[in-house]
């Protein structure tokens, strides 16, 4: 799961898959596109929105996406095209770039839907993306 600062959508984004899925057989993991929030833990107000549905994220720390994270994950959920861009930058083949995915087309399929970044927003704008996120979160579950 990667954003930008990996403080508020990739985090809730990796505790809500990681809700839905074994993770004893599935390991999910966030990162962000920038280097702002390395080790940092996730915005309160992202805690606060996962704790109001029993998600509890307190214990992630932010850390910055690499090449390497290529060759550790089978597919890398972005937030929106930019971090997709961003990403996408670093991939050193097409196999790499098969891997890299919106999140949001688990929901809307091919219409490029990006989880808005509500950093700058108040508390209604993490429920929205929380919302989006637990609905693609749940199709990936399905799947995997």
């Amino acid at each position: 799961m990667v954003c930008l600062g990996n403080i508020c959508r990739s985090p809730l984004a990796e505790g809500i898959l990681k809700s839905k899925v074994d993770t004893s057989k599935i390991f999910v993991d966030s990162a962000g596109t920038g280097h702002w929030h390395v080790g940092d833990e996730p915005d309160k107000r992202s805690i606060a929105i996962g704790k109001k549905y029993s998600i509890d994220i307190t214990n992630q720390r932010g850390r910055q996406f690499s090449a390497a994270d290529f060759d550790e994950f089978d597919i890398i959920y972005v937030m929106d095209n930019s971090n997709k861009e961003n990403v996408l930058a670093l991939a050193q083949n097409d196999s790499h770039k098969k891997k890299v995915k919106l999140i949001l087309d688990e929901i809307f399929p091919g219409e490029n839907v990006d989880v808005p970044d509500p950093y700058f927003g108040g508390s209604v704008g993490f429920e929205t993306v929380f919302k989006m996120l637990d609905e693609a979160c749940e199709e990936i579950a399905k799947r995997l």
